[in-house]
């Protein structure tokens, strides 16, 4: 094993450059056909919380940054706006969903889910406590999945869509070992 990595993999980069120290992973961003579909999903049924809403007028579109964020990190979220943006673009793991203005009216939008051809997004990913229970509360609220925890040869995860038709890969931690 390297120095620096975990794992051997063919490219890997044993001496990165200094100036990437403070780099890391931020968001991650889905356009989205109807918000009110998406973050009530998003919300209501995953958990999320909004962070930060976005207009921009003169494009005619919204970013809507969400999060999971408990009640003892909600207490540290700034209520001013910039400061909440700040605190926002130093997070890791936001989602953004993106909307274009319009679109929830126009029945010719769809957006690709990455996994019909030809591919190339595939999901995002969230952890649950309890991947049986959360997947039994997802059947309760009517959530469409691609894949339930014992189907098929890897057991314990699930995939389910949200209104727009992207997966969402559904883990416990502790049975991913």
């Amino acid at each position: 094993m390297s120095a620096r990595h975990f794992e051997e993999a063919p490219g890997l980069c044993e001496n990165p450059d200094a100036a990437t120290g403070g780099f890391r992973l931020n968001h991650t961003m889905l356009r989205v056909k109807d918000p009110a579909r998406s973050l009530d999903f998003y919300t209501r049924v995953l958990g999320m919380r909004l962070l930060r809403r976005l207009d921009f007028e003169a494009m005619t579109f919204t970013l809507y940054f969400l999060g999971f964020v408990d009640e003892a990190e909600a207490e540290a979220v700034p209520a001013d706006d910039g400061a909440r943006s700040e605190w926002l673009f130093r997070q890791k793991a936001i989602l953004e969903l993106t909307h274009n203005w319009g679109t929830e009216d126009d029945a010719d939008v769809a957006y690709h889910d990455g996994n019909a051809e030809p591919q190339g997004f595939g999901h995002i990913a969230i952890t649950v406590p309890d991947v049986y229970a959360a997947c039994e509360r997802f059947d309760d609220l009517g959530v469409e999945f691609v894949k339930r925890p014992d189907d098929g040869k890897m057991k314990g995860i699930a995939f389910i869509r949200d209104p727009d038709g992207y997966w969402i890969e559904v883990v416990q931690a502790d049975l991913m070992t």
